[in-house]
């Protein structure tokens, strides 16, 4: 049901649709969208890198080298993404997956992972200088 101030005229009701105003993306905070997608991103980095403990541990004869960076670069995915308020955010998530591809030497999968992560990185970036630009017409 709706409230008495979002009640809609019938004259109201028959109007025709409208862009929204030239300039805007259509959404009512484009910055703060891309933030949350950003920080969504980290998120479920860290997540994954949390599950590739386990793995690592059954896998490497001697893991303490693997469970130290894993946990190093979950803290990083977990500080960026409660900082993703700031610029700075975006150019150290691309450090983040740098760093995260570098794991290669301690084990492949933890590479193609950073590969992966570093691939959906750059898919938020995008997203946030296309969210950043007027519409196309």
């Amino acid at each position: 049901m709706a409230d008495d101030d979002e009640h809609v005229t019938p004259e109201e009701a028959e109007e025709p649709w409208t862009e929204p105003d030239e300039g805007r993306s259509g959404l009512r905070d484009p910055a703060r969208a891309a933030r949350s997608l950003g920080a969504m991103a980290l998120s479920f980095e860290a997540l994954a890198l949390l599950l590739a403990i386990v793995p690592m541990r059954m896998i490497l004869d001697d893991s303490t080298v693997a469970v130290v960076a894993i946990l190093i670069l979950v803290v990083g995915c977990v500080a960026l993404a409660g900082m993703a308020r700031r610029d700075w955010v975006w150019p150290a998530g691309a450090v983040l997956q740098v760093a995260v591809i570098a794991c290669w030497s301690i084990h492949w999968a933890l590479g193609v992972a950073g590969i992966v992560f570093g691939l959906v990185w750059a898919y938020c970036w995008y997203v946030k200088v296309a969210l950043g630009k007027p519409p196309k017409r």
